[in-house]
């Protein structure tokens, strides 16, 4: 087969978000991805901005139409199609009264990533244009943020705490699964692993009718994550409430790298447009960078997960454990600790990197899910991260790999890190759209 030029690869990369593109918005993939996610929007609009600023800029209004009155961003928009009725029923947003009336959302969040992608579309612009397109997101980003501090850190601490695995973007992430099978699973579910009999599971779950279950989180995870879910929808989605009497709270490293990064980002808008943040909010913004070195390991020479209820680190290495780098406020000694990490064959020196666990890991599976697969968002953050702390050699070689492997496998969701096999869903938008991103760097 010939090799894909820089022109191919564009191209391609185009194909997949005009297929996916639902006018205002678009799906991370059709058939299994029928719904709007917040960090897929983000990062696709990333990559959006190189062809279209204006469909840029509509991707990510298009998130403030599921804004909840208290602040919260949704991780989930849902289809308004009668054929999701289900997917809007699992969820019911609308048990909390600071839902949205005119459209179903999820009752969670995913991690920050819209101020990141705001400041990107506004690096295109002119200034004049770009302080217009600050002004009008600014309202919706200063509320976001104060719901994460106001609802998800509420001892004042500075780490934001969160309720669910689906909240960290990265599903079933060895640290969320560990919490979850010493704290959260119920019997029932226990009773079903042990009868065998978890695999009437699949009947009802759409992602193992699009693709090989063992590319997926395990049935019984499933179910555990449904009854997590399931918890709180009956509290209704009230942080407070949930907080109170949680056994499965996660103070959860990669969330809190990208809501330092998103900081920095608000304060930049925030300059721009010549509107102080609210003292509040700058004193909690404040706390989180302090407070991210409390999940300093000194023997492991890394960072780590914390549970919110032990306030022990939970010592599973994973890609978050790479995302200091990306928040961009620890010490250049620290930085390169985590470089070595990353170039270790042991960790993260996979032949096509970066593994989502070190290959070293007991949970390592080079096809499942976030359990060792290469997605190419979190090498994007790598990449953002390793630039700003001057890894030029570094930046090169991993945007490289990253280029060559969807050349090389097409635009996939995401990809076996050992021979670059692609998994998961096929045309899947963010990895086109961070695809360009990197093309155009």
């Amino acid at each position: 087969m010939a090799t894909k030029t820089a022109t191919d690869l564009l191209n391609d990369a185009k194909r997949v978000l005009k297929l996916n593109d639902r006018k205002s918005w678009t799906v991370p993939a059709a058939g299994l991805y029928p719904h709007q996610w917040l960090w897929d929007s983000c990062f696709i609009a990333i990559g959006l901005r190189h062809l279209n600023i204006e469909r840029a800029k509509t991707e990510l209004t298009s998130l403030l139409r599921g804004q909840w009155q208290n602040g919260m961003l949704p991780n989930m928009i849902f289809d308004n199609d009668p054929a999701y009725r289900r997917d809007r029923q699992l969820w019911r947003s609308w048990l909390n009264p600071y839902a949205p009336d005119d459209v179903a959302t999820s009752g969670i969040t995913q991690p920050p990533m819209l101020a990141e992608a705001v400041v990107r579309i506004g690096e295109k612009l002119k200034l004049s244009e770009r302080r217009s397109w600050y002004n009008s997101m600014y309202p919706s980003l200063v509320a976001y943020h104060e719901w994460i501090y106001g609802e998800r850190d509420p001892h004042d601490e500075g780490l934001a705490v969160l309720l669910h695995p689906y909240e960290s973007g990265l599903d079933n992430t060895p640290p969320w699964i560990s919490e979850l099978r010493k704290h959260s699973t119920p019997w029932w579910i226990n009773l079903i692993e042990r009868l065998r009999l978890d695999g009437l599971v699949n009947l009802f779950r759409r992602d193992t009718r699009h693709l090989p279950p063992g590319q997926r989180m395990s049935n019984i995870e499933a179910m555990a994550y449904w009854a997590a879910l399931r918890r709180l929808r009956r509290k209704a989605y009230n942080s407070e409430a949930i907080l109170s009497r949680s056994l499965f709270a996660v103070e959860d490293l990669g969330f809190n790298c990208i809501l330092i990064r998103a900081n920095t980002h608000l304060k930049q808008i925030a300059k721009t447009v010549a509107k102080p943040l609210p003292e509040t909010l700058t004193t909690a913004m404040a706390r989180t960078q302090t407070a991210l070195e409390q999940l300093w390991d000194e023997d492991a020479g890394q960072y780590y997960y914390r549970s919110f209820v032990s306030r022990k680190l939970i010592q599973q290495t994973t890609i978050g454990t790479l995302l200091p780098l990306y928040a961009g406020t620890v010490s250049k000694e620290r930085a390169a600790q985590l470089v070595s990490l990353l170039k270790h064959r042991n960790f993260f020196g996979a032949s096509w990197p970066v593994p989502t666990v070190p290959l070293n890991s007991p949970y390592f599976d080079p096809y499942k899910y976030w359990q060792g697969p290469t997605w190419l968002n979190t090498n994007w953050l790598i990449v953002d991260g390793l630039r700003r702390y001057g890894f030029d050699k570094e930046v090169q070689l991993l945007s490289k790999r990253t280029l060559q492997l969807v050349a090389n496998q097409g635009m996939g969701e995401y990809f076996n890190p050992l021979n670059g096999d692609p998994a998961g869903a096929a045309d899947f938008s963010w990895t086109a759209a961070l695809t360009i991103d990197l093309l155009k760097s």
